[in-house]
């Protein structure tokens, strides 16, 4: 999900929502060539109405066909200004690939999108009424597309909002539906989900233990901690061949702090964000991902999201529910305004930023305060508690996870994640309670839990679900 991106998050955040600065001569002198007075021929007929202020006639796809994984392809679209939208509004396009999963946000690709410093060089709120306004944008099929497929979307933004379509192709999120591109990439045989959910139990560090959080995970604590991993394909649970980058994370704790140490291997690491934007996107580049559900039930109630990058810049939020809060397409996603507080270090190994050179990965240690989980029910959590939890190794909205999400949602998904039982030397869990019968009725138990005995037995897994009420 990199090279063709150019419009990065730390952009849209700091973009002005106002974006009322004049189109420069210099930009009008050049974009002459991109506003007709009524539009050519074109193969794509559209005729999409955003809110009667701009309309998206038609569209061409160079070339046509297929396009394979890796190639060029270049979509030039057709817009009407019929109403001044006021100011502030820009365009957006989002590339999708069969499953509905952006790909790509190529929102300023093109000569009329090119940025200038808090706005698109030739935006929609600087067009004039009656014209048309021809929008270029070119860019490379992902090499990890995995569909037949690829959707291109595209619509009309300001800030939190987007023009409403009032008719045409386009869907609930208010993005036009331009074209379907076929990559020619086969459909990948049935594969057998792994739907088991990986358990993970982590021993207290025994009291006086010190880590330096460095990135280096050079400490004896480090070399025998428990590994959640190696990360798997994040649809089927099978081992990642196919995607760039796999990863593991060891797991500690303490009475203060939970303790991660990421290995990531990355043949081309990226950070390529400003430092001093707060809460950057990082997942639209390389990043480790962290989402914990602190009670252990899955549902997906008071969950907190944290990501760390190889500049060691650190995104974290907290979700009342599933992705709620949530604004598409720029944020804030869940309450922003909350900080994990942690404290972590990144070893890259290899150059950053540098693409024209192979490296093997990077190393994040981090350790987040228990404290900082305002809505979990006990912090720091008492032996023997269990907590919901997921660890993922990310590169442009894609990667790969400790637990596979199985196509049930996105990477929020809680039921989804693996269990992480916080115990101690020497603590042993208790063992399945068993229920049994009297009379000539055979006792239930649970696998694992047989005794010698004549009555038959029958596996839990295998007992009638209950009688409706």
């Amino acid at each position: 999900m990199r090279s063709t991106l150019t419009l990065v998050a730390t952009l849209l955040l700091t973009a002005c929502v106002g974006g009322s600065s004049d189109t420069t001569k210099e930009d009008k002198e050049r974009l002459k060539v991109f506003t007709l007075e009524k539009a050519p021929e074109y193969p794509i007929k559209l005729d999409v109405n955003f809110d009667d202020k701009v309309t998206l006639l038609g569209a061409k796809v160079e070339p046509t066909g297929k396009v394979a994984p890796g190639q060029k392809v270049k979509v030039t679209m057709y817009w009407r200004s019929d109403k001044s939208t006021g100011d502030g509004w820009f365009l957006f396009t989002h590339v999708l690939d069969g499953s509905g999963e952006r790909i790509l946000n190529i929102d300023n690709v093109g000569p009329l999108r090119e940025w200038r410093g808090s706005r698109q060089a030739l935006p929609p709120s600087h067009w004039e009424v009656g014209k048309v306004y021809v929008d270029e944008q070119e860019f490379t099929i992902p090499n990890n597309v995995k569909t037949a497929k690829i959707q291109f979307t595209t619509g009309v933004w300001k800030g939190n909002d987007r023009l409403k379509i009032k008719s045409g192709p386009g869907d609930r999120e208010n993005k036009a539906k331009v074209v379907e591109i076929e990559t020619g990439v086969a459909a990948a045989p049935p594969t057998a989900l792994n739907t088991r959910l990986p358990e993970l139990r982590v021993d207290k560090l025994e009291k006086g233990t010190k880590l330096t959080i460095d990135g280096k995970l050079d400490e004896e604590a480090w070399q025998t901690a428990p590994v959640a991993g190696p990360f798997v394909d994040v649809a089927t649970g099978a081992p990642n061949t196919a995607f760039p980058v796999n990863g593991s994370v060891k797991v500690l704790w303490d009475d203060a702090n939970m303790y991660l140490g990421f290995e990531v291997s990355d043949p081309d690491v990226v950070g390529g964000f400003d430092k001093k934007t707060k809460d950057p996107h990082l997942w639209t580049k390389d990043a480790v991902e962290i989402m914990i559900d602190p009670d252990g039930d899955g549902d997906n109630k008071d969950y907190y999201e944290i990501q760390i990058n190889p500049q060691n810049l650190v995104f974290d939020t907290r979700f009342d529910d599933y992705n709620t809060p949530k604004t598409d397409p720029s944020g804030p996603f869940g309450h922003q305004d909350w900080s994990a507080k942690l404290k972590s270090a990144v070893t890259v190994k290899g150059t950053l930023d540098k693409s024209d050179d192979k490296d093997e990965g990077y190393v994040v240690e981090v350790a987040i305060p228990w404290k900082s989980f305002d809505k979990a029910r006990q912090v720091p959590p008492n032996v023997g508690d269990t907590w919901r939890m997921n660890f993922y190794a990310v590169q442009q909205n894609g990667g790969v996870a400790w637990s596979p999400i199985l196509g049930q949602g996105n990477f929020h998904k809680a039921s989804r994640f693996g269990k992480v039982t916080w115990a101690e030397k020497g603590w042993t869990p208790p063992a399945p309670e068993r229920a049994s019968v009297t009379g000539s009725r055979p006792r239930f138990m649970l696998p694992g839990a047989a005794e010698k005995s004549t009555i038959p037995m029958i596996p839990a897994t295998e007992l009638p679900p209950p009688a409706k009420p």
